[in-house]
């Protein structure tokens, strides 16, 4: 591609074996290159959907339930063991129907070539299947057409063409036929058109240079299905923590059955049945379920509330984790809506408030008073631009939109922001020259309402000024330059405008005409406008830590200009894509981490630099809207499409999709992510210790020789009822105070920190020893091992219940946060009701092996839950202390 774009028409019928373009090739040349080529269509290698199903069962947790299940189905206990298939089940679904979601993207960009090419074959123009394309075809396109390959380009005429899916520019780009040296970017490749790209305005003729998979979109395509999605922090450390549960319990199992054949109280049948016992108290079942119900409700209310769609569960928690969010600028930091900030006049300056497309805004006299200010000149400024315009700004359901071109809209709303919309000029058109490449202006010819001719016009400075010289040899025009160059280093796009009064004789735009020269008005300066809440976004993610990067396919100095105004780092450092490819591997990971702008960047990049950041061990989120940024989406840690201008292959290959295009979404989706985070992870320290403490209380009864006090249903009833009731507590639990004046969590870092594990074993340990040191109580007065039993569970119930309330906040149990969730003391008043049904109701006492209580017991069971809750609330009292004397010994 690089030689194809350097050489001359002539070379090019060379390289391509054409003596006439428009002989196009011979149909037996055609079907030749077509059986050597392969038809023009993107081919995806899908997964098929039994061994996606499948691999949802290659999890650490799902073994320890599969486990469960077969152990609980072998005591003969059939209803537990299908309760926890159930979980099995469901977990797969979920994970199945996520994978299967994300492999939709590649389908979504083989439709994205347009099935039908107007061709030259044999002399003829024709219409074939895009399908049977070969390199050397020569392609017809004219405006509406898709590119249907990529060609480099040997005729135009007004051709420009619209890739802001490939390059991210807002405007369509004009095409030329001229060579280009060097190795430019794809947004500055003017001599060829792309596949999937629409045509504007003009028509032109390409010789087909790229098909199916060779394509720019076919790289993609290939990219795409080469991505692997590294699994989110929270799965990465449940695996772990699962590997390591399923040791220790596997572990002390072999051990108590050891120990108990050495004691030779126990018949080895016995002995396997409380071993199997232990087992089954000590795995909590509840968790793959609970996580995902806390994911799956975390999703249904970011739906709801933070105009967030979430495709897959695990991606709610990766929010919470993430380090850098590498963004698109236009449409996502900015409105993607070309907005005319400044109007310079001969000895006038001019600020212009409002952004967008709604004409909403004032023009004001710089330093001046605040008042709004209108003068001849300024009209016939604003009169100019909008007769040298050819887009059209209209309202419609609430949204004020073009049909055009962004630049040439901006002065359509420039217009409006003097004069009451729908007003128009009521000047008589008498001819209209449309914008082209070549001269890079507009012009139109009007006869006003007092008869006089006039000619408007509006385009590039560089053609203008040398048009006002010739029309006045004493024009300023280092003057004017010096302006033009002061919002050029702003980064704003610099147009100027001008007009003529003609004789009234005169109805047509000639050459002539344009070189006799122009009066110059002036020039306007524009701006993709940043979005005015992302100013405060990124001040919020500032302070949560997590690094905000600009990929875009801007010129440097543009994207440089927002990033600054945008505040997105304290100092700016900028790197383009070209310089970006010079780098070595270790490179590139260090520029990843000290640059905050890439600018003309290609798609290969932006993947390349998502990679860098993960190789720097950073959890990275990335934003985007366009079928180049599919890749990359895919690639990063969770991958986020804009929902109203993305692209399907984009919002396809996104975890998330943000409904309503704000990237100030995403602080409230981070703050989201870290709350679910948090309260997943205290559903996992609540659910351990209480766990482990059943299997300690078999473990202990082993040890010590004794009869078993709780029933393998027993375990199960705590395990899947009452712990699965009361940890859906965690699911309405606030965001704790101070939640985004924290860095990340660091990648690589432990679920549970040292003082986690401490408590859940002294947790463990202390619910054991309450619960057995109350259970020999009992039975030491004469008691029933039945009604002992059944208070045991009642104990470890109420411990439950009181533990959860240090679980659920940091600050102390009856503060403020007490009352935060209330839907916690409705879970609780749920998980009594059926411990009252579990102790009294016949059906139950029969099926597990319970029976009444009386009010001492009931005392017992309370005291031993307050008792839990004063030693935790006590240890987190010390903790505060000893925190509070090291910081004030800092």
């Amino acid at each position: 591609m690089k030689n194809l774009i350097q050489q001359n028409l002539q070379e090019l019928q060379e390289t391509f074996g054409h003596e006439d373009f428009e002989e196009g090739l011979s149909s037996e040349e055609a079907a030749r290159r077509l059986a050597q080529e392969g038809p023009n269509r993107l081919e995806s290698k899908r997964i098929p959907k039994w061994q996606l199903f499948l691999r949802q069962f290659h999890n650490m947790i799902i073994y320890i339930l599969m486990i469960a299940a077969f152990l609980t189905l072998l005591m003969g206990h059939y209803g537990d063991a299908a309760i926890i298939a159930l979980v099995i089940i469901i977990n797969a679904f979920i994970g199945y129907y996520q994978e299967a979601n994300a492999s939709d993207a590649l389908e979504q960009i083989k439709n994205l070539l347009t099935p039908i090419a107007t061709v030259y074959r044999d002399g003829t123009r024709c219409d074939i299947p895009a399908e049977d394309l070969v390199t050397g075809d020569v392609v017809f396109l004219e405006a509406g057409d898709q590119v249907p390959a990529d060609l480099r380009l040997v005729a135009v005429d007004n051709l420009r063409i619209e890739e802001a899916s490939l390059t991210g520019e807002a405007d369509s780009v004009e095409k030329s036929t001229a060579p280009l040296f060097g190795d430019p970017p794809l947004a500055e490749r003017t001599n060829l058109a792309f596949a999937s790209t629409s045509v504007t305005n003009g028509s032109g003729l390409g010789v087909v240079s790229a098909t199916a998979a060779n394509t720019e979109i076919g790289k993609i395509s290939t990219e795409v299905a080469n991505v692997t999605q590294r699994r989110s922090p929270l799965m990465q450390q449940i695996d772990n923590l699962g590997k390591g549960v399923s040791y220790v319990v596997l572990a002390a199992a072999i051990l108590l059955f050891i120990l108990g054949l050495l004691g030779g109280t126990y018949a080895v049948s016995a002995l396997s049945l409380a071993v199997v016992t232990m087992i089954v108290g000590s795995i909590p079942e509840g968790l793959p379920a609970t996580t995902s119900v806390i994911l799956a409700m975390g999703v249904s209310d970011m739906a709801k509330t933070k105009h967030t769609i979430v495709k897959s569960l695990p991606a709610v928690e990766t929010l919470g984790s993430v380090d850098v969010i590498a963004t698109d600028k236009t449409g996502t930091l900015t409105k993607n809506e070309m907005t005319v900030t400044d109007v310079y006049l001969a000895d006038t300056c001019y600020q212009v408030t409002g952004n967008g497309y709604a004409p909403e805004g004032e023009l004001r006299r710089e330093k001046t008073d605040d008042t709004p200010h209108h003068d001849a000149q300024l009209a016939l400024f604003v009169e100019a631009a909008y007769e040298a315009n050819d887009t059209e700004l209209s309202y419609e359901n609430g949204v004020w939109q073009i049909n055009g071109e962004p630049t040439d809209g901006s002065f359509l709303t420039l217009y409006y922001k003097l004069i009451p919309f729908p007003q128009r000029p009521k000047n008589q058109e008498l001819d209209f020259l449309p914008f082209d490449s070549e001269y890079r202006f507009m012009a139109k010819l009007v006869r006003t309402t007092e008869g006089q001719t006039r000619l408007f016009m509006k385009g590039s400075p560089d053609k203008l000024l040398p048009l006002a010289t010739a029309s006045n040899p004493d024009f300023a025009t280092a003057a004017w330059e010096q302006r033009i160059t002061q919002l050029s280093t702003q980064g704003k796009r610099v147009v100027a405008v001008g007009y003529r009064d003609l004789p009234t004789e005169i109805t047509a735009i000639t050459p002539e005409l344009l070189r006799q020269g122009i009066n110059f008005l002036g020039v306007a300066g524009i701006i993709d406008p940043p979005r005015e809440e992302v100013v405060s976004a990124l001040k919020e993610m500032r302070r949560a830590g997590v690094a905000v990067k600009m990929i875009t396919g801007d010129h440097p100095l543009t994207a440089q200009t927002i990033a600054e105004k945008l505040g997105l780092a304290p100092r700016i450092q900028v790197i383009t894509g070209p310089q970006w490819d010079t780098l070595g591997k270790q490179e590139k990971v260090s520029a990843a981490a000290t640059h905050q702008v890439f600018a003309r960047t290609t798609p290969k990049n932006k993947l390349e630099i998502i990679e860098a950041l993960q190789a720097d061990a950073k959890v990275t989120a990335m934003t985007g809207d366009g079928v180049n940024d599919a890749p990359a989406l895919k690639r990063a840690d969770i991958g986020v499409a804009m929902g109203i201008k993305g692209t399907d292959v984009a919002k396809d290959s996104a975890d998330m999709i943000l409904a309503d295009d704000n990237f100030a979404t995403m602080a409230a989706a981070i703050r989201e992510g870290r709350r679910i985070y948090d309260n997943i992870k205290k559903s996992i320290l609540f659910l351990l210790p209480t766990s482990f403490a059943e299997g300690l209380i078999i473990a202990f009864t082993i040890l010590m020789q004794k009869e078993m006090p709780l029933a393998a249903t027993q375990l199960l009833w705590i395990n899947m009822v009452s712990a699965i009731t009361i940890q859906f507590a965690f699911i309405f639990e606030p965001a704790e105070a101070g939640i985004m004046n924290r860095p990340p969590k660091k990648t690589g870092t432990a679920l549970m920190d040292r003082h986690d594990i401490i408590q859940m074993a002294y947790v463990s340990v202390l619910l054991a020893v309450i619960g057995l040191t109350a259970y020999e109580w009992l039975l030491g007065r004469g008691v029933d091992t039945t009604t002992a039993s059944t208070m045991l569970v009642n104990i470890i119930v109420m411990s439950k219940i009181c533990y959860l309330f240090n679980i659920r906040t940091k600050d102390f149990a009856f503060s403020k946060a007490f009352f935060s969730n209330k839907m916690a003391f409705v879970i609780i008043g749920i998980m009594l009701l059926l411990q009252l049904l579990l102790t009294y109701l016949p059906l139950m006492q029969q099926a597990f092996h319970t029976t009444d209580m009386s009010l001492l017991e009931w005392g017992i069971a309370l005291l031993a839950g307050l008792l839990t809750l004063a030693v935790t609330e006590l240890d987190k009292l010390v903790r505060s202390r000893i925190k509070g004397a090291v910081e004030l010994s800092r």
